[in-house]
């Protein structure tokens, strides 16, 4: 029984601890739990609405009809094209006048419309003063039947601000109504929800999709309780600010067409018919891009997510106390299995499987029904209630431990006792041959690059420099075994099988030619010199494992096979490849590899040659370069030089290939291709 209080007076404060985290919303926790739940969207596959299409003004349009923002009779051109539309939301304002005849063009261009939105947004600080004639017009697009439910209701607060941007009076004017397109980001600055309704001087206004649905169903949004509205009997539930989670769609669902096509008419004014249309700006520096689970998207596409949300009963619901249950439970999972099994490893197994089956199930509610609860929280609760659990429980342990000792101390000896007790993982000295590819990689001229800075610079950029490389070895699989200086080793298919190394060898470094392209870009704009560097790779059976004494040791590989991968790294400079290949290797590979011949060499200390060729990226210029060097190589091996130095000549002019010119260099010597010696390392 005190065992069993012990437990509860740790647990409760654990259980009061995580509650108040999840209903207060504290950072960075609530942060946490929004990017965790986030996958969500990645789950499910629901496709939007067809009835919603968004006009994006373009790169295409840009280019045809210049810099944004254009003149307003060419804007005008492309709304004359959306007539056919149920309504048009304008995702873009127009608060400064231009010219009267662009200025009426406009106007004139959204009164023949169906219907139509004007989008304004709120601001905290503004020099553009609001007319009364601005605020007359604005009004008549004001949530009144809302806004007169609000003694009833004292919830949602909607969010509000003193001042507003909005379109000229002639654009507003020509609007069917005016929605705001105000939007607030979450603590992670992330947007996930849209706005239903926002405050402007004490007026209570719909946002620009909520505005459209009005004009669509010819219907007000009215009140159901204090946490939903609804609108055409779809219910819509709200957070404490007047907010709805959005459902986002995949970014390549939506229905998207250029302006461009629609004023140019090679998009038919029909193919919107009885749509609700958004126009909005895509293009680069133009419009806002804003940054979502998804990533980053359009600012347009919210307003067409809630909009599909509700036309394809998509709209998230979120159940009250659901969460807060799991909290519960979560916290008493591991004090009810602490109390059932005996053996650590099967609570903690049993922990994560019922955690993992209500985390597939919850998914399943979103994915299904649209469901969202946070798992986040539940999670929290379930470490620190396991490990408060566990630590208790250890404590005991040891405290029956301790009588163990003195019961069992004269028939065992101490050695044998703590071996009892403890029972120990022992990490035993030795290695295994072994299989692997090795990959050796240098920068060229380091000594160079060192001398010409100073030693914080230096270490700076070998850290910029070791950290893309090392992330290409781990990315396929491989080993890191040591930087040696400006050096890196690494090896594939130890300490984990992997089926086809020599190729995850190969790949990896043809990504890290890659990724040292990329930062040698970087560097340029800092006026570095660029970095360059050889890499070569081997496979061959090695001893592999843990070595050195009982103390100090290190999981490594030795053997013959490495010192040729380290030898060949070296070679690369003399042809001026990026990437040497054994021809053990070669044979490893598998058939999607472009890579040419290049000779059979004796590296220093071996006295059988070993043929390399050169690994090359798969690109169109690579496959040119060897399907020509190829056949010169092939003229050189049968001993005409003559034609071996034309074919070799022309790789030079055309693609200055290095290793074209190291066999020019042969021919000239009147050497024939063969087995050459290296004399150094």
């Amino acid at each position: 029984m005190k065992e069993k209080l012990l437990y509860l007076g740790v647990l409760i404060p654990i259980l009061a601890v995580t509650l108040l985290l999840y209903l207060y919303k504290v950072e960075p926790f609530e942060s946490f739990s929004l990017r965790y739940n986030d996958v969500n969207f990645d789950f499910q596959k629901k496709e939007p609405s067809k009835e919603v299409v968004f006009v994006a003004v373009d790169e295409p349009s840009v280019n045809e009809f210049g810099r944004w923002p254009w003149k307003r009779e060419i804007i005008a051109k492309g709304i004359d094209g959306l007539r056919e539309a149920d309504v048009v939301l304008m995702d873009m304002i127009f608060s400064e006048p231009t010219s009267q005849e662009q200025d009426s063009a406009l106007a004139e261009s959204l009164s023949g419309l169906n219907a139509s939105v004007c989008g304004f947004f709120l601001r905290d600080k503004s020099t553009q003063k609001i007319t009364d004639e601005e605020l007359e017009i604005l009004g008549d697009s004001s949530l009144d039947l809302l806004q007169s439910q609000i003694s009833e209701f004292k919830t949602p607060l909607f969010v509000s601000a003193p001042f507003a941007e909005m379109n000229i009076v002639p654009i507003l004017q020509s609007c069917s109504l005016s929605g705001s397109f105000s939007t607030l980001s979450e603590s992670d600055h992330l947007l996930r929800s849209y706005s239903v309704a926002v405050y402007f001087q004490n007026i209570l206004y719909p946002s620009l999709a909520v505005q459209g649905l009005r004009l669509k169903f010819n219907q007000d949004i009215k009140r159901v309780d204090a946490t939903h509205v609804k609108i055409n009997d779809k219910s819509i539930g709200l957070n404490e600010k007047g907010f709805i989670k959005l459902n986002f769609y995949q970014p390549n669902q939506y229905n998207v067409v250029s302006f461009l096509d629609v004023a140019t008419g090679k998009i038919k004014p029909e193919h919107f018919k009885d749509k609700i249309v958004i126009l909005g700006i895509t293009e680069v520096g133009a419009g806002d891009v804003v940054s979502t689970p998804l990533g980053s998207m359009p600012g347009p596409l919210l307003h067409y997510t809630f909009i599909s949300n509700l036309l394809q009963d998509h709209l998230i619901k979120e159940p009250k106390y659901i969460t807060s249950a799991l909290i519960v439970f979560m916290v008493l999972l591991p004090f009810i299995l602490v109390l059932l099994f005996k053996k650590i490893l099967h609570r903690v197994v049993i922990n994560i499987v019922v955690y993992l089956i209500v985390y597939a199930y919850i998914r399943y509610l979103f994915v299904s029904d649209m469901v969202y609860i946070d798992l986040f929280y539940p999670l929290i609760s379930l470490i620190l209630s396991l490990v408060a659990v566990e630590a208790i429980a250890f404590t005991l342990q040891e405290q029956r431990g301790k009588f163990m000792r003195g019961a069992f101390s004269s028939y065992l000896s101490g050695d044998l006792l703590d071996k009892l007790i403890e029972n120990p993982d022992a990490l035993a000295l030795g290695g295994e041959s072994k299989e692997l590819s090795i990959l050796f990689s240098d920068i060229r001229g380091f000594t160079t690059i060192s001398e010409s800075m100073d030693p914080v610079s230096l270490i700076t950029l070998l850290n910029r420099y070791f950290t893309p490389m090392t992330n290409a070895v781990l990315d396929n699989g491989g080993m890191l075994d040591k930087y040696i200086g400006d050096a890196v080793m690494a090896f594939f298919n130890a300490p984990v099988d992997i089926k086809d190394h020599a190729d995850a060898s190969c790949v990896c470094a043809l990504q890290m030619i890659e990724k040292l392209d990329a930062l040698n870009k970087e560097l340029a704009l800092e006026n570095i010199s660029p970095i360059k560097i050889g890499i070569g790779i081997n496979t061959a059976d090695v001893v592999v494992g843990n070595m050195g004494s009982d103390t100090r040791f290190n999981y490594t590989v030795i053997g013959d096979g490495v010192n040729l991968a380290s030898r060949v790294e070296g070679l690369t400079k003399n042809y001026g490849v990026s990437i040497l290949i054994t021809e053990f290797t070669v044979a490893k590979i598998s058939n999607k590899f472009i890579y040419r011949e290049i000779e059979p060499v004796k590296v220093k200390g071996k006295d059988e040659a070993v043929l390399l060729y050169e690994l090359m990226p798969d690109t169109d210029k690579a496959k040119k370069i060897k399907k020509l060097y190829d056949k010169a190589l092939s003229v050189y091996k049968n001993g005409d030089f003559k034609e071996a130095e034309v074919l070799f000549s022309a790789l030079v002019e055309e693609y200055d290939d290095n290793t074209s010119k190291y066999f020019l260099e042969h021919i000239k010597d009147g050497q024939p291709w063969g087995v050459h010696k290296m004399t150094t390392k």
